[in-house]
């Protein structure tokens, strides 16, 4: 099958280009074992993957947060298997990165050879420091367990690829589709199921020993995973245990103090929580998707920094990435792509570099206008494929100084029903002038003490910003609506 527009990433090709395996030693275990590539490849599988989550997910422009998560980790690190005196020097050599990514998915993962993320969204959802730093151990335990090696003996190029919490890419629709790291709640799950029980337990084990033998009260973990059983409920997406290959959260939630207390009885004391501090480091984190990055806004998508606009056809799912805009519509058939095309000086030039890929035939072309006042370009192209064909709709435009680009595609048997929307939303596209959206701000979880004894909804203001629900907030601040909070204790309020 002619792949014509599918990007793959560099690293497919170094995770899967051999069926072989290697057996080395397993640091957490000490045993040695099969793996699907050498320490030294997970190394640079990882290198190669952190240039690609980077740019796809955006990295948290906080120097001060992102410092303060890598001390803490270097911290966990030094208690890990990676850093202990009978550690092989191949292991304990290995220097780790830690970063925070600019995403509002609620999500922590690990890549091989030491890469660890947190998103800021998982940031707002934590209350203490004991609690990032059983994450950031959880993770490390992964790197430390090998076990997106372990795991890829069992991955096949015919999957959706997912390593280490990471989605390599993936095929949309059935139909020929560009690498998307989906950052909805959909690709969430993804990363939720990418290790197996085995693995996650392993890790939550690895993640309260380290914290526990740097002092932390690991005990606190627990509430995480109670905030993300919330979190489930609340959107509808409970995991049936028995269906997902990731523990349950509620069995999480009870297991990890239980863990916790055993290191207690060994004689570590749990006694650090740090939750000032904590607190003043994320105040001011920004909440939810920033709106100055682009949002759907009535039925269009605007973005205020890039100052542009263009209408979203009616029940279509926007995903909004660094990269790219991407819309996908209800029935999942068909796909609308877009991003600046910063290679091309003119709408024609940006259109005649897609279309001539391999594969493509065009039916028609020519130049055309957007909202009646820009210059664009278009092409009708159908792309020839073994198992389906499929139909394009390839449209750029021109203002002030860039080329944007809709790839719109779908089947070709439904392509002159859908075609319609497609030229809807490309020859749309329009300059962004509300003045109201033009000066938007993001929603930022300011952290307040409260100077009353009261119900926690009552301290909520009476309009929360962005549509915002109430209980979102309770999430974050761990606690219900109707508990009582103490006069003198600090939470998190949502403003803009």
């Amino acid at each position: 099958m002619k792949k014509v527009f599918v990007l793959w990433p560099l690293f497919v090709a170094l995770v899967f280009a051999t069926s072989s395996c290697v057996v080395q030693q397993n640091p957490v275990s000490g045993n040695k074992r099969a793996f699907a590539y050498s320490w030294d490849q997970e190394v640079e599988i990882g290198t190669e993957v952190d240039k690609e989550i980077s740019a796809q997910y955006g990295l948290y422009e906080d120097a001060e947060l992102e410092s303060y998560v890598t001390n803490l980790g270097e911290v966990l690190l030094e208690e890990s298997h990676m850093r202990r005196e009978d550690t092989p020097e191949q292991f304990k050599n290995t220097e780790f990165t830690f970063r925070v990514l600019n995403s509002s998915v609620v999500n922590a993962f690990a890549l091989p050879g030491g890469y660890v993320y947190v998103t800021r969204g998982l940031l707002a959802h934590l209350n203490n420091e004991a609690q990032l730093a059983v994450v950031l151990g959880h993770e490390i335990g992964h790197v430390a367990g090998r076990h997106a090696s372990q795991r890829a003996l069992s991955q096949t190029i015919g999957q959706v690829a997912v390593i280490g919490g990471s989605i390599l890419g993936q095929e949309l629709l059935g139909l020929p589709g560009e690498s998307l790291m989906n950052l909805s709640g959909q690709a969430a799950q993804l990363l939720f199921l990418s290790y197996s029980r085995e693995h996650e337990r392993e890790s939550d084990a690895l993640g309260v020993e380290y914290s526990a033998m740097s002092g932390y009260d690991a005990a606190e973990g627990a509430a995480f995973f109670t905030s993300l059983k919330r979190i489930s409920e609340k959107a509808g997406q409970t995991i049936p245990s028995l269906l997902s290959s990731h523990p349950d959260p509620g069995e999480r939630e009870s297991n990890i103090p239980k863990m916790a207390n055993e290191w207690k009885e060994q004689g570590y004391d749990q006694t650090i929580k740090d939750r000032e501090e904590y607190l003043e480091k994320i105040d001011g984190i920004i909440y939810g998707e920033n709106p100055r990055e682009g949002f759907v806004n009535n039925g269009v998508f605007v973005h205020p920094d890039l100052e542009f606009q263009f209408p979203v056809p009616s029940g279509w799912q926007v995903i909004n990435q660094p990269s790219q805009v991407v819309a996908v519509s209800p029935e999942e058939d068909a796909v609308i792509i877009f991003r600046i095309d910063g290679n091309s000086t003119t709408a024609k030039a940006s259109v005649d570099e897609f279309t001539s890929q391999e594969g493509m035939i065009i039916n028609e072309q020519g130049n055309t206008q957007s909202s009646g006042e820009w210059p664009a370009y278009y092409a009708d192209v159908t792309v020839e494929d073994e198992q389906q064909n499929i139909g394009l709709l390839v449209y750029a435009v021109e203002m002030d100084g860039r080329v944007f680009r809709f790839i719109n595609y779908t089947s070709e048997e439904k392509y002159d029903t859908i075609r319609p929307q497609f030229e809807n939303t490309s020859s749309s596209f329009d300059e962004l002038t509300d003045p109201e959206l033009l000066q938007i701000n993001p929603v930022r979880l300011q952290t307040e003490t409260v100077n009353r004894t009261d119900q926690f909804r009552n301290f909520l203001p009476s309009n929360l910003p962005m549509d915002i629900d109430p209980e979102e907030i309770a999430i974050v601040n761990q606690v219900s609506l109707d508990d009582e909070i103490q006069s003198g204790t600090k939470i998190k309020i949502p403003r803009q």
